[in-house]
């Protein structure tokens, strides 16, 4: 099994167990991002700098003693949710180049915890739509198969999560936003 193909528990054992340090995990993320997401359109925007940066944090916490489920573990945030120090558009040119002057409690508590944010993922615009082909960059592809719909609203969240292109990926649901995508991908 590859490092990108991991479970939160099987990349937090493989961290406990010093098998496997953050940065290591965080790098085959994000090169499985750079081979796959030209297709997948998973992501809007990826924070190689600071996950990398967030991972060696993450090892020195572990190796001065530091342990938590989520320390070291490498997670997407769908664009909705205001994330410090990254673009959030809600998938809307209206938006292009926010930066949110707080953060999404949500995203303190897993930065409290040790988490590793990767990028914020795509979404249909302002989060209204169930395919994820309404963002206003481009539609996102469903892994399985790129002729077809990840669902929506919170289809970048799965889609890169069922492509390996995360460990997991928060989304937002109000009528199915991360129901029908969840089916989508599997």
């Amino acid at each position: 099994m590859q490092p990108h193909e991991l479970t939160i528990h099987e990349s937090h054992e493989l961290l406990s167990r010093g098998d496997l340090s953050s940065v290591e995990l965080t790098s085959a993320l994000l090169t499985r991002i750079e081979s796959v997401d030209d297709r997948i359109r998973a992501y809007l925007h990826v924070a190689a700098e600071s996950a990398l940066s967030a991972a060696a944090e993450a090892d020195r916490k572990r190796a001065s003693g530091a342990d938590h489920p989520l320390l070291g573990v490498p997670l997407a945030i769908k664009d909705v949710i205001v994330t410090r120090g990254m673009p959030t558009t809600c998938g809307s040119r209206m938006l292009q180049g926010f930066m949110a002057p707080y953060e999404a409690m949500v995203v303190s508590r897993l930065r409290e915890a040790g988490a590793v944010i990767l990028g914020k993922t795509n979404t249909d615009e302002f989060a209204m739509g169930s395919t994820t082909e309404n963002s206003s960059y481009y539609p996102t592809h469903n892994p399985w198969d790129l002729s077809r719909v990840p669902g929506g609203s919170s289809g970048g969240s799965a889609a890169a999560t069922a492509a390996d292109e995360c460990i997991a990926a928060l989304g937002s649901d109000t009528g199915g936003s991360v129901r029908k995508p969840a089916a989508h991908c599997g």
